[in-house]
């Protein structure tokens, strides 16, 4: 399977982003899918997650009432829309696919990775 992350760049602060995932190799609809970041010197962290109709969605705490993840089945592209952004929003963004039921907030529960997308936001 392929993920291609695309969508980064740098933004002030107080502005938005959106990151979109495509994904090819694998039936799209069978997998859940999640966003994680990781920064300079920081582990990789959570950021959202989606069930793999959609009707579920999931985001860490340092980005709830910011960021929103949705996904398209029929284009199998997953996206991050990300509002008020911070300078600590600052990372690499990475999406994944994992094949588990439940939504995952653990690398561990995904088997697959994009190659990142850099996000920098300017105070």
């Amino acid at each position: 399977v392929q993920l291609q992350a695309s969508g980064g760049g740098l933004v002030q602060a107080g502005g938005s982003l959106r990151l979109s995932c495509a994904a090819s190799g694998r039936t799209f609809s069978n997998d859940v899918m999640g966003w994680f970041r990781q920064g300079p010197g920081r582990q990789r962290e959570f950021v959202a997650g989606i069930s793999r109709a959609g009707l579920r969605t999931y985001c860490g705490n340092s980005v709830k009432g910011r960021f929103t993840i949705s996904r398209d089945n029929a284009k199998n592209t997953v996206y991050l829309q990300m509002n008020s952004l911070k300078p600590e929003d600052t990372a690499v963004y990475y999406c994944a696919a994992g094949s588990t039921t439940l939504v995952m907030m653990t690398t561990q529960g995904y088997d697959y990775w994009g190659q990142g997308t850099q996000v920098t936001v300017s105070s």
